[in-house]
């Protein structure tokens, strides 16, 4: 008798390292639909709407420019300090926005996942490509201020790294689709952790040199630099400032420490979330 062939074919993933990409391809039309999803809802009852795209970064930013620009008198260099800090942030914020919504993909799709099979890769992808939207409405701000600082006189310019730009978002939406399914995987066990993340999220983003230049922050504290160093974020923020603005220098080396620690986070987290989604329903 001849075997029933099907046209999709659900088998338990044998170890750690069975990925199975190609399922996730054949789910590319449902992953568009969950980007759609969140593209849709997430301001859907909302007063203002999509003007939280705006009203978030601008407000930091100018938070941060009478904090440590004015009162504690970090310098800028020649770059006006609002710009400074609004690339700061724009970046760091796409970070931040893929990070906290992958961190919950198991516990807030618990529903959908225990009844539904689809590849679980699929919902943490569709976040990291919907930030997308967010921050491209965040970047447009950050490049009519700089169109108005530059008619005005100011001493910023792109240069010939500029072209590197979209590889440094996406080097931030790794990193936060990294950290997020490893966080993802680990609170199904241990719920404390989003508590843990609400503020550490915080404490990360003064040690990333959002706010201040990098060299600012060695001449200053030289004792405890390495916590600035060390980071991965740190540089990816710091080269962003300079293929954009001219602002500080471009160090490769500690650039290409960054990446290698990104990677390794990714490929981590990949694996850490295809472990957990074997019997993550049994402890949800």
């Amino acid at each position: 008798m001849e075997k029933e062939k099907w046209l999709f074919e659900i088998t338990p993933k044998n170890n750690l390292f069975d990925l199975n990409l190609k399922e996730v391809w054949q789910y590319r039309d449902l992953l568009m639909l969950f980007v759609k999803r969140d593209v849709v809802t997430v301001y859907k009852q909302t007063i203002l709407g999509p003007l939280w795209y705006l009203i978030q970064p601008l407000f930091t930013s100018i938070i941060f420019t009478l904090i440590f620009n004015n009162v504690a008198n970090i310098s800028t260099g020649n770059v006006p300090p609002f710009l400074f800090n609004l690339a700061g942030i724009t970046i760091w914020n796409y970070f931040k926005s893929c990070f906290t919504a992958t961190s919950n993909t198991f516990t807030s799709n618990a529903g959908i996942f225990g009844k539904v099979y689809f590849p679980r890769m699929i919902m943490p992808m569709s976040i990291v490509i919907s930030n997308l939207l967010r921050f491209g409405i965040q970047l447009f701000i950050f490049l009519v201020f700089y169109l108005y600082y530059y008619v005005n006189g100011a001493d910023i310019s792109f240069n010939k790294y500029t072209a590197l730009f979209p590889l440094m978002v996406l080097l931030m939406g790794m990193l936060g689709l990294g950290l997020g399914m490893i966080i993802s995987a680990l609170v199904t066990k241990y719920r404390d952790l989003n508590i843990l993340i609400s503020f550490g999220l915080q404490l990360l983003m003064y040690i990333s040199a959002v706010m201040y230049p990098v060299s600012y922050f060695i001449e200053k504290l030289p004792k405890y630099a390495w916590v600035v160093e060390y980071n991965p974020l740190t540089f990816v923020i710091e080269t962003t400032r300079y293929i954009l603005l001219g602002s500080g220098t471009l160090n490769t080396t500690m650039f290409g420490y960054s990446v290698g620690i990104i990677v390794f986070i990714l490929v981590a987290g990949v694996l850490v979330f295809n472990k957990a989604e074997k019997n993550f329903i049994d402890t949800v």
